[in-house]
């Protein structure tokens, strides 16, 4: 496989449509006129996963306050992230991306290792998306303690 062309701050984010965990297609250039916060996670209800998630939910009035629309992209099914929004109390959207398509449009599907082994997963990334659909800010290989205030700061520059 080629290697993908890494994305970079301030070029346009590549568009994409994929099924959301509230039954419709979410498009990125619908979103327009608003900032995104896309962020990708390895799989739902995981321990990393689930505080990321939580520290979401739980500052989602400081995102709203911003303009900021919050999306998380696993290639977990539409039924895991339902499940997954019901046990958290999750108050934002999951797109469902088993093909993996905006995984590799992203470039977050890295080959990784643990253990000594290696296999492919998803690399836990951040894209904060400006209301004219530009890539403000980029974080990879996140650290979920405290990432949330760093997206925050992004947004507020």
């Amino acid at each position: 496989m080629t290697a993908e062309k890494e994305l970079a701050e301030g070029e346009a984010a590549p568009d994409f449509a994929l099924p959301s965990s509230n039954g419709d297609n979410v498009k990125l250039s619908a979103l327009k006129g608003k900032n995104v916060v896309l962020y990708f996670y390895p799989a739902d209800d995981t321990s990393g996963c689930t505080k990321e998630a939580c520290s979401f939910r739980d500052n989602l009035p400081k995102f709203d306050s911003l303009n900021a629309t919050i999306l998380g992209i696993s290639k977990d099914s539409l039924d895991s992230h339902k499940s997954f929004i019901q046990k958290y109390g999750l108050n934002f959207t999951l797109l469902s991306d088993e093909e993996l398509k905006v995984h590799h449009l992203y470039g977050t599907w890295k080959e990784k290792n643990m253990y000594g082994k290696k296999y492919r997963g998803t690399e836990r990334s951040t894209f904060v998306i400006d209301k004219n659909g530009k890539i403000k800010k980029i974080f990879r290989r996140v650290k979920v303690d405290g990432h949330e205030k760093e997206v925050l700061e992004a947004l507020a520059s």
